[in-house]
């Protein structure tokens, strides 16, 4: 099986967003918020431990098979949900990034060879707002 790494997923549409971070900075809170965002369509791929593997060219993602359809919800515990096994990742997301700016520039993440966009937030921000404005807007290119 491919190796796992501590993140979250939620496909969004046909995408998923892979959600990194350490422990304690929100990557259960922001799939949940992800969830509930009366998007067209969301559904918790996996929470904590996330298998990724590249395949002609795109990285999959699948939660680990012991926590599939599982995640965290601080102040209720464990709680269960339909889960997607596999989907596509679109972008990265990692929280509570020391480097994330304001204006930052266009950056990449890179896993198991495959490069995808990725946003970095850093701690405090309001992550939810920041996710869907990147997945809804495109770059303008610089402003000076």
């Amino acid at each position: 099986m491919a190796p796992t790494i501590h993140a979250s997923a939620v496909l969004i549409g046909p995408k998923a967003v892979l959600i990194r971070g350490p422990s304690g900075s929100g990557k259960s809170r922001l799939a949940w918020q992800l969830l509930q965002a009366r998007l067209p369509f969301a559904r918790l791929v996996g929470d904590d431990r996330i298998h990724v593997e590249a395949r002609s060219g795109r990285l999959l993602v699948r939660p680990a098979v012991e926590l599939a359809g599982l995640i965290e919800i601080h102040g209720l515990g464990i709680r269960r949900l339909d889960y997607e096994p596999v989907a596509v990742a679109a972008v990265v997301v990692d929280l509570a990034a020391a480097e994330a700016e304001r204006l930052p520039m266009a950056d990449e993440a890179m896993l198991e060879g495959v490069k995808l966009p990725r946003l970095a937030v850093k701690s405090g921000a309001d992550t939810l707002f920041l996710v869907l404005a990147f997945l809804g807007t495109a770059p303008s290119g610089s402003l000076t």
